[in-house]
């Protein structure tokens, strides 16, 4: 098979790639509409919910106050903190004050291994009174019936951990933007169909929910304590339990406010090398979501020639018309107001991905570390990175658990 054969296979494969996933997403925007009316109100077990806090993230007390004034009956927020003098303790400090006792408690969490979010975490389970368990990073923002929408699906006792998408929102400057068009257009449609064609194990840090029966069969926290994808190895040794993974319909949003490149170049890079070593499989495929480069590259084999113009236009049609149409089944006003920067945005999406084939390095909350082919992190000794603003953080002595 000659190179341009080659890439004209590719590409036309990609745009079926882009078919079925604009069919996955409709599919499961459907579900959710449907779920949404067979939700059980009774179900609702006491929550403990976890929050791994660094820093000052934008409209940082906006977020957490959502996850505090939850239409929930019985719940608890834990924050967790690596330094108790981080700049983001007085806002903590005023949601304690402001919230009903015992509602908003913060947990200072000791090392545990390379990754410090899963040290964060394990503080935080360790210190929770109840025994459900939802996990969501310290950028996201939810509405008040969130918690009873992302706990529902556990009345299934054989689900394991459920999972949601997220959208960017409240954003400033181009680099926000492409970041947040990034997520909606290729990284959650790509994860929809892992999800529900091949039933893989997907989870973000947007949220997770998990019984603590269920955790601890999997050795808890301790256990991925050294792994760059936490989430991805959660989800997939709780599947390996024999238990399901859920996405749920939910979508929760993730506030990104001003962004630099360089912050959003390394977030892209870590996530695509955390791909690599933690699915090699599958890495070769994502190849599939590159309409556009494909089509350019199979157009520059082919000299520009009738069918290698062709092929660009064809890639920019159906890349087009499938995210218009997977945004309004998601109801993403801001996909659609961005269409016109999908094929820069799809440009800069290859040029990740090509940066992680040939490197195994990260940066990650102000440190450097090395992608290990097994997806451990390895801390490069003296290599430290810029520090962020999001870059500090605190805990109080454990509670005994209630059920």
């Amino acid at each position: 098979m000659t190179p341009a054969t080659f890439l004209l296979v590719l590409t036309l494969a990609s745009w079926v790639f882009w078919i079925v996933a604009c069919l996955c997403v409709r599919q499961f925007a459907l579900e959710a509409d449907r779920e949404a009316g067979s939700q059980r109100p009774d179900f609702a077990p006491p929550v403990s919910l976890l929050k791994p806090v660094r820093g000052l993230d934008a409209q940082a007390y906006k977020n957490f106050r959502s996850f505090c004034e939850q239409t929930y009956p019985q719940y608890e927020v834990l924050f967790g903190l690596e330094d108790p003098d981080d700049p983001v303790r007085p806002v903590l400090d005023r949601l304690r004050r402001e919230c009903p006792p015992g509602r908003v408690e913060i947990v200072i969490a000791k090392p545990l291994g390379a990754n410090a979010k899963v040290s964060n975490l394990y503080a935080l389970a360790s210190a929770a009174r109840y025994d459900i368990l939802v996990m969501s990073d310290s950028d996201m923002r939810v509405t008040p019936d969130y918690l009873q929408q992302v706990v529902a699906a556990l009345a299934d006792t054989s689900t394991g951990i459920v999972t949601c998408c997220y959208r960017g929102s409240e954003l400033s400057g181009l680099a926000a933007h492409m970041a947040a068009l990034y997520c909606s257009t290729t990284y959650m449609p790509a994860a929809v169909v892992a999800w529900r064609l091949f039933k893989m194990p997907v989870a973000f840090g947007s949220t997770m929910v998990v019984r603590r029966s269920d955790l601890e069969s999997i050795g808890g926290f301790a256990a991925i304590a050294d792994h760059l994808a936490d989430d991805y190895q959660l989800a997939s040794r709780v599947q390996q339990r024999g238990k399901r993974v859920v996405l749920s319909p939910y979508v929760v949003q993730d506030v990104r406010g001003a962004e630099s490149w360089r912050a959003v170049w390394e977030r892209e890079v870590r996530w695509i090398r955390c791909v690599r070593a933690s699915r090699p499989m599958e890495y070769p495929g994502l190849l599939l979501s590159f309409s556009l480069p494909l089509a350019i590259a199979a157009a520059f084999v082919m000299g520009f020639d009738t069918l290698g113009r062709n092929l660009i236009v064809g890639s920019l049609l159906v890349r087009w018309a499938t995210t218009w149409l997977m945004a309004g089944y998601t109801h993403d006003a801001l996909t659609r107001r961005m269409l016109a920067w999908l094929p820069l945005r799809d440009l800069l999406s290859f040029v990740v991905w090509c940066d992680g084939v040939i490197g195994r390095e990260v940066e990650w909350r102000g440190k450097r570390f090395v992608v290990q082919p097994n997806g451990l992190l390895q801390p490069i000794p003296g290599r430290h990175a810029p520090l962020s603003d999001e870059e500090t953080v605190a805990s109080l002595p454990s509670r005994p658990k209630q059920t």
